[in-house]
């Protein structure tokens, strides 16, 4: 994507199934984004969403494509019309991040003689076992990008994937974005009115989006069992599931702990809600691929409590830079939340600056974007561009 390609603009096209939210989605904008600043072109395919304008803020262009569906007749229809669109638009490279989208990306890419390298985003589960074959599009990248280190090793023992072709490429925040220094008290104001949050309650963040393994349950259990009664816990996410967020509602009240729990949605100001938090928690009970929440808390110098497993267990050094715990124990978690607020606050506030550095160190966007970038640059270096 510099001296290297200096025939014309190099062109990669990302697909997925939407841009409605999410950690692939945000990871969609950021590398659109670093294409575009690095002076290629930065083609998204997608149904669209939400942060379908980011995409064009960034410098990219959307093209609306329903690759969403997982049915063999979609995927292959949907092959074609990618096809369609890598000759059109001169196509260099198809980045796969979904698993639907990857198929139809695959058979387009092999009849174009395109260039296809795919991000390998989480531990795909593999039950019926058809799923390990539907699972297994996402390793057959020239270059299969594994957002942890954890992930790299799925990759490598399911698919028997060779470790040179995979590159370990983390999830990264914008340290502007997420910079404690930069919230003003009138956005946590703001948000703390909104939930009904008193001034001087501890507040216990569980971001994620509300589905039953992200650990909402265990959480609300925790907070039951914790000597700090002042103690406010927020699940903050999207809520695809009423009926699951109707069960979060009975399970607090039914330990009593009603007014103690709140279910806010999403939040569209992340820093500013981390910023409240005294402590933020992963509680996820399988492994999160990476766990890009984690991260996010770090940068704001924020106490994290996480599950020892996945993603989280690389990005937390335990005691230093955040706690880990047992995945599912709630007794645990309730033993570590209430001993980070049994902290001094000093302790705390080492804690948090301490994970702030490990984030700024080795998780930052700028350094996830400059790693796919060198990905991209391999690949047209090894044909001499395109």
């Amino acid at each position: 994507m510099t001296e290297e390609t200096p025939h014309r603009r190099p062109v990669v096209l990302q697909v997925l199934p939407a841009l409605q939210g999410g950690g692939v989605e945000r990871g969609t904008v950021e590398i659109a984004a670093a294409i575009a600043a690095a002076g290629g072109t930065a083609l998204v395919g997608s149904a669209g969403g939400r942060m379908a304008a980011e995409v064009e803020r960034a410098g990219g262009r959307n093209i609306i494509l329903p690759l969403a569906s997982r049915s063999p007749l979609a995927i292959w229809r949907n092959a074609a019309r990618l096809a369609a669109v890598i000759q059109a638009e001169r196509v260099d490279i198809v980045h796969a991040r979904s698993r639907a989208p990857a198929w139809s990306a695959w058979l387009a890419a092999r009849r174009t003689g395109t260039h296809f390298v795919t991000t390998y985003h989480a531990p795909y589960g593999e039950r019926p076992r058809i799923k390990r074959a539907y699972n297994a599009v996402m390793a057959r990248g020239e270059v299969v990008i594994a957002i942890s280190h954890y992930v790299a090793g799925l990759v490598a023992a399911r698919h028997g994937v060779d470790p040179a072709r995979i590159r370990v490429i983390p999830r990264g925040v914008d340290p502007a974005l997420f910079d404690p220094a930069a919230i003003a008290a009138h956005r946590r104001a703001a948000l703390a009115a909104a939930w009904g949050i008193d001034g001087g309650r501890p507040v216990v963040m569980l971001p994620g989006r509300l589905t039953r393994w992200k650990g909402q349950e265990q959480a609300i259990a925790a907070l039951a069992r914790m000597h700090h009664r002042e103690a406010v816990l927020v699940l903050a996410g999207d809520q695809g599931r009423c009926r699951y967020a109707e069960e979060l509602v009975a399970l607090a009240a039914r330990l009593g702990i009603g007014d103690r729990v709140r279910i806010v949605g999403h939040a569209n100001d992340m820093p500013a809600a981390l910023s409240l938090a005294a402590i933020v928690v992963s509680a996820s009970t399988e492994p999160e691929g990476f766990g890009r929440v984690v991260i996010e808390a770090q940068a704001m110098a924020r106490p994290v409590i996480a599950t020892r497993h996945g993603g989280a267990a690389e990005t937390i050094t335990h005691e230093k830079t955040g706690w880990l715990v047992p995945p599912g124990d709630v007794a645990a978690l309730a033993a570590a939340l209430d001993a980070v607020l049994d902290l001094p606050p000093e302790a705390r506030a080492g804690i948090g600056e301490a994970a702030r550095a490990s984030v700024m160190a080795h998780y930052t966007v700028a350094a996830m974007q400059q790693a796919t970038l060198a990905v991209y640059r391999d690949l047209l270096a090894a044909d001499g561009g395109r």
